[in-house]
C-alpha cells in the first residue's frame, strides 16, 4: 500500500509542478519543456518540500521514452530524407562530428577521459524533435525548403542517436572488455540488422492487419489500446529477442504505423499518451539537477552552452553556405538546431548508466538544455529582421537572402483543400474540385473508404478530424481551405481547432439542423450550410414560383433567407 501511495504522490506532484510551471512558461512565450524541467528540480530530491520518488519518475520516464521513440517512427519518411540528401545527410554529419569533437576535447580539459568527453559531445551533437517542430510551425516554415532540410537534417541526427543508442552498451555494457573491438561492433550490427529485418517483413504484414482488424470494430478505445501494446510490446521484444534498445524497437514500431493507412489515427491517439509520459520524463531529468553544483560546475556548464548555441550553429551554417544556399535558409536551419532536448537526456542517462559519463554531465546538459530551448524561438524570430537590416544597410546582396525563382514565403499546398467527409455530398465537392484541378485531401473514419480513394488516386488520410494532430497530417497550416461535409461529427469543435491553427482559412461546414448554424459561425466558419434550411428554401421556392411570384420576387425571399437563418454570403 504505501508503495501505490508513492506511485499516487509522485505521479500527483510531478504532474502539478509540469502543469504549473508549463503554463507559466507558455505565458512567457517559451516552450513548456522548460517548465517541466524547472518541475522536476522543484520536486527534486535537491529541493525543499514535497519530494517524489526518484525510481518511480524514472520507470514513468521510461515509457515516455518508448512512446516519444515511437512518435518519432511515426514522422519518419524515408522520402523526405532522400528529398533533401545532398545537404542534410553531410550537414548534419559534419555538425556531429563538430559538436562530438568539441565535447571531447572542453571535457577533456576539465579531466575527463577522452571516452567520457566522446560521449558527451555525442549527447549534446542531436537537436530535440519536439522544439525544432514547434519553433517550424509557429513561423510558418515547416512545409517550405527550409523546413524540410532542417527536418532532413534532424532525421539525420535521429538515426545517428538510434545507433548510438544501440552501439554504447555494445562498447561499455558488461563483458565489451573481453571481446574485440570488431566483432563487438560486427555483433551489434548483426543484431540491429535482424531486427531491423524481422521488423519490415514481419510488420509490414501483422501491424496493418492487427490495427485494421481492430480499428473495423469502431471502439475508440480498443484502437488507442492497440496502438499502445504495438510500441511498448514490439520495444520490450526488440530488447529482449535481439539485446537492442528499446527505444529502437518503438521507433521501428512507429516507422512501420506512419508508413500504413493508419498514421494519422495513430498519431492523433498515441500523442495524449506520449505527452503525458513524455512530461513525466523531463520532470524525471530535471529531479536529477543538482543547485548546488552550480557553484563548482557552472564552467562545465557554460562551456556546454557555448557549443550548443555557437558552435552548433556555426558549423551547420558553414555547411549550408558551402552548398550555395541562400544566408536565410542558413541561419535558419542553423538556428533551428541550435537546443538540446529529450534524446541528448536519453544518451547521456544511458552513458551514466554505463559508467561512462560522471554524474556531473547531467547538470551541464540540463542546464544548457533550459537556456537553448528558452532562446530558440526568440533567436529564430529574429533571423527575418535581421536580414532584412543586413539587405538594407547594403552588407549583402539580395541574391544571398532568396535563391532564384524562390520566394521564402512560398509554401507547399497554397490550393489544398482539406474534405472532411466523403458521403454523397463530399464526394461529389471532391469531384467538381478536383474537375478544376484543385489539391483535395480527403479525411476519413471509414477504411474501405479510404482503401477506394487511395485506389482511385486520391489522396485520402484515415483520423479522426477533431484531433489536432490529423488536421496538422494533412497540411491544414498551408490549406487554402476546409470543407466539412459530415453530419454526424462535431463540427464546431474542427472549425475551432482549425481557426486556432491556420487563421487564414476558407471554412465551409455543414449544419445538420439551423440551430447548429450560429455556434459554427461563432466558431469560425466563414459560411454554413443546413440541409433543413436548403429544403425549406428550395420548396418555398417552387410554392411560390407555382403561386405565379416572379423570379425577382424569389430571388430576393432567398437573399433574405440566407441573411437571416444562415448568416451567410447570398451570392
Amino acid at each position: 500500500m504505501p508503495h501505490n501511495i508513492d506511485l499516487i504522490l509522485t505521479l500527483t506532484g510531478g504532474l502539478t509542478a509540469a502543469l504549473a510551471l508549463g503554463f507559466l512558461t507558455h505565458k512567457l512565450k517559451l516552450s513548456p519543456i522548460v517548465g517541466y524541467l524547472l518541475a522536476g528540480v522543484i520536486v527534486g530530491p535537491h529541493s525543499p518540500g514535497f519530494v517524489a520518488d526518484e525510481n518511480i519518475a524514472a520507470q514513468c520516464a521510461e515509457i515516455g521514452v518508448i512512446l516519444l521513440m515511437f512518435g518519432v517512427g511515426l514522422h519518419f519518411h524515408l522520402k523526405d530524407l532522400l528529398a533533401v540528401r545532398t545537404l542534410a545527410i553531410p550537414g548534419a554529419i559534419v555538425q556531429i562530428a563538430v559538436a562530438t569533437g568539441l565535447g571531447a576535447v572542453i571535457t577533456r580539459a576539465f579531466g575527463w577521459s577522452w571516452s567520457a568527453g566522446i560521449v558527451f559531445g555525442m549527447a549534446i551533437a542531436v537537436a530535440s524533435t519536439v522544439v525544432l517542430t514547434r519553433v517550424l510551425a509557429d513561423n510558418r516554415d515547416l512545409h517550405t525548403p527550409t523546413g524540410h532540410v532542417a527536418i532532413g537534417w534532424l532525421i539525420v541526427e535521429d538515426l545517428f542517436t538510434i545507433f548510438a543508442l544501440v552501439l554504447l552498451p555494445a562498447f561499455f555494457g558488461p563483458g565489451s572488455e573481453d571481446s574485440s573491438l570488431a566483432g563487438t561492433l560486427g555483433w551489434a550490427v548483426l543484431k540491429l540488422v535482424a531486427l531491423f529485418a524481422f521488423a519490415l517483413i514481419a510488420g509490414q504484414k501483422l501491424i496493418p492487419w492487427i490495427l485494421g482488424t481492430v480499428a473495423r470494430t469502431g471502439a475508440r478505445d480498443l484502437f488507442t489500446l492497440a496502438v499502445l501494446v504495438l510500441a511498448l510490446g514490439i520495444a520490450v521484444g526488440s530488447a529482449e529477442l535481439f539485446g537492442a534498445s528499446m527505444a529502437l524497437g518503438a521507433f521501428l514500431a512507429g516507422m512501420i504505423v506512419g508508413q500504413s493507412d493508419f498514421s494519422a489515427r495513430a498519431t492523433a491517439d498515441a500523442l495524449p499518451m506520449r505527452d503525458a509520459f513524455a512530461v513525466l520524463f523531463f520532470v524525471s531529468v530535471g529531479m536529477l539537477f543538482d543547485p548546488s553544483g552550480l557553484a563548482e560546475g557552472w564552467p562545465l556548464m557554460l562551456a556546454t552552452i557555448g557549443i550548443v548555441i555557437i558552435g552548433k550553429p556555426l558549423a551547420a551554417m558553414v555547411v549550408v553556405l558551402l552548398f550555395r544556399r541562400p544566408l536565410r535558409e542558413a541561419l535558419s536551419i542553423s538556428v533551428a538546431l541550435a537546443q538540446i532536448g529529450e534524446f541528448s537526456f536519453i544518451v547521456a542517462a544511458l552513458g551514466i548508466s554505463l559508467q561512462v559519463l560522471p554524474v556531473d554531465a547531467t547538470n551541464a546538459i540540463v542546464v544548457a538544455a533550459v537556456v537553448s530551448i528558452t532562446l530558440n524561438p526568440l533567436l529564430y524570430k529574429a533571423i527575418r529582421p535581421f536580414v532584412s537590416w543586413l539587405e538594407s544597410r547594403g552588407h549583402i546582396s539580395p541574391r544571398l537572402i532568396t535563391p532564384d525563382g524562390e520566394s521564402p514565403a512560398s509554401e507547399e499546398g497554397a490550393e489544398r483543400v482539406i474534405m472532411i467527409g466523403h458521403g454523397p455530398v463530399g464526394s461529389t465537392l471532391t469531384r467538381l474540385l478536383r474537375d478544376n484541378q484543385v489539391d483535395v485531401v480527403v479525411v476519413e473514419m471509414n477504411l474501405e473508404t479510404i482503401t477506394a480513394l487511395k485506389a482511385s488516386g486520391i489522396p485520402a488520410v484515415y483520423g479522426d478530424a477533431t484531433q489536432r494532430q490529423t488536421l496538422h497530417h494533412v497540411g491544414i497550416e498551408n490549406a487554402k481551405g476546409l470543407v466539412i461535409t459530415a453530419s454526424d461529427i462535431p463540427a464546431r469543435d474542427i472549425v475551432q481547432a482549425a481557426r486556432e491553427i491556420n487563421p487564414h482559412l476558407q471554412i465551409l461546414s455543414r449544419a445538420p439542423t439551423l440551430r447548429d448554424v450560429e455556434p459554427l459561425k461563432q466558431a469560425g466558419a466563414d459560411a454554413v450550410f443546413s440541409g433543413e434550411g436548403e429544403v425549406a428554401l428550395a420548396m418555398s421556392s417552387h410554392l411560390l414560383r407555382s403561386m405565379g411570384a416572379s423570379d425577382a420576387k424569389i430571388e430576393g425571399e432567398r437573399v433574405r433567407f440566407h441573411e437571416e437563418f444562415l448568416q451567410a454570403p447570398s451570392a
